[in-house]
């Protein structure tokens, strides 16, 4: 099992940024991909970003690709999420995962742990 517990969020303004942290706990965090996933009112959650755990890889989305970057830091047990340049788009519960194996997924239904969210609300 793996406990994971998002902070950070909260309301900006467009064109600010934010600092995502999603803490782990439990099964050993250096072997499992990590993703940052959303989900704005009334639609499916969706892919924001994941790092691979083996290689250090990273991977976004187009919609936040060169204003996101997702981080790791094991010794810590920490995943985040710097958010820059935010959009009144960008607004929705952001959600961090886990999940084991060596393939990186942006299908949130192949992930097997997730945190409990936490909102990001950008103002326009």
């Amino acid at each position: 099992q793996v406990q994971l517990v998002e902070s950070g969020g909260g309301l900006v303004q467009a064109g600010g940024s934010l600092r995502l942290s999603c803490a782990a706990s439990g099964r050993t965090f250096n072997n499992y991909n990590m993703g940052w996933f959303r989900q704005a009112p009334g639609k499916e959650r969706e892919f924001v970003a994941a790092t691979d755990w083996k290689t250090g890889n990273t991977y976004y989305a187009d919609s936040v690709k060169g204003r996101f970057t997702i981080s790791r830091d094991n010794a810590k047990n920490m995943l985040y999420l710097q958010m820059n340049s935010l959009k009144p788009e960008d607004t929705a519960v952001y959600y961090c995962a886990a999940k084991g194996g060596l393939i990186v997924y942006s299908t949130p239904a192949k992930y097997d742990y997730w945190g409990q969210g936490t909102q990001v609300t950008v103002s326009s």
